[in-house]
């Protein structure tokens, strides 16, 4: 008997507050064609005042839990992939743990920047895999307005606030690549290029800080990490990428989006794209694709998804599971 951790359930959510490329024409030297055309961004959301990344956290796993039919009791461990929770501790988890009115299980933050959700997936993965859990609740939320140093107009018009969440549950397979739920993942780290893309401050400097990204070269090591590591992951489970029915990569940049399907040999029309609506939501970016990839009716029961996301560190991975 093979365990596998299924999707049961998606969602996601995003603040009321639409934020269109003219707005950052009133702040800094840029516009609405320079954005679009290195970025694919059209607008973002940004949260309200007061609102915190535990508060939209929340919204997107109770929406989760709506469409599995399950209540915040009815889950075993809730995993949380967020670069700005509400404080420096608890975690956040534990935050939206109170809120779903769980008290049985436990919950933990994941940080991993735009990888986050990939990592949260992977180690939900193997508590359900190893039997420590049955249910467990994966969020990515981020409220990334806050660290955005908004006279930088190469970093602030990219980024966005929301939240996506997927609800995983142990079923049985049959141990090969034609189960549903996670068959593979494949994750990555190097601490060599941290100064790539970083916040310049924190809790031991004493200090807050922005967001600082060279972005010539993030670009350059997205592209060939994202594809390299989707690879590993179809190859962990003898697939090709032929048999992949929908890429849903991180949204970050519509070009390096292009650029990984193509080495992926994977055509635009299989994959999922939201970065013209929500811009770079960070760890929020994947599951917010893949609920709205579900409310398109593009992702169907049996599809074989690949994710993909790099975020800073450099943190990198993938995760390869059938719908």
């Amino acid at each position: 008997m093979t365990i596998r951790a299924v999707v049961k359930g998606v969602g996601h959510y995003l603040p009321e507050r639409v934020v269109p490329n003219s707005y950052f024409e009133e702040i800094v030297d840029t516009s609405n064609d320079w954005i679009v055309s290195r970025s694919g961004i059209e607008r973002r959301h940004f949260a309200a005042e007061g609102q915190t990344t535990s508060d939209l956290a929340t919204r997107a796993a109770q929406a989760a839990l709506d469409s599995a039919g399950l209540t915040g009791a009815d889950v075993d461990a809730i995993i949380l992939a967020t670069s700005t929770a509400d404080l420096t501790f608890p975690s956040a988890a534990t935050m939206v743990q109170a809120n779903l009115g769980n008290t049985k299980g436990y919950a933990f933050d994941v940080q991993a920047v735009c990888a986050g959700f990939v990592f949260a997936l992977a180690n939900a993965n193997a508590l359900i895999v190893s039997g420590q859990a049955r249910r467990v609740l994966v969020i990515g939320a981020e409220t990334f307005s806050r660290i955005l140093d908004f006279t930088d107009r190469s970093t602030c018009v990219l980024f966005g606030d929301g939240a996506g969440a997927v609800l995983l549950e142990a079923q049985e397979g049959t141990g090969d690549n034609t189960d549903r739920g996670i068959l593979s993942t494949d994750l990555n780290s190097d601490g060599t290029y941290r100064d790539i893309l970083y916040v310049d401050g924190g809790v031991s400097t004493q200090s807050t800080g922005v967001l600082k990204m060279a972005g010539k070269e993030v670009f350059r090591h997205a592209v060939e990490k994202l594809a390299q590591t989707a690879h590993h992951a179809l190859e962990k489970v003898g697939l090709k990428d032929d048999a992949v029915d929908w890429v849903v990569p991180h949204q970050a940049n519509i070009r390096i989006i292009q650029s990984t399907a193509k080495k992926l040999g994977v055509g635009m029309d299989r994959v999922v794209v939201t970065v013209q609506d929500h811009g770079n939501t960070s760890a929020a970016s994947i599951p917010l694709a893949l609920s709205v990839g579900v409310e398109r009716g593009q992702i169907k029961q049996g599809d074989l998804i690949v994710t993909e996301a790099i975020g800073g560190g450099l943190a990198w991975g993938s995760v390869v599971l059938r719908w």
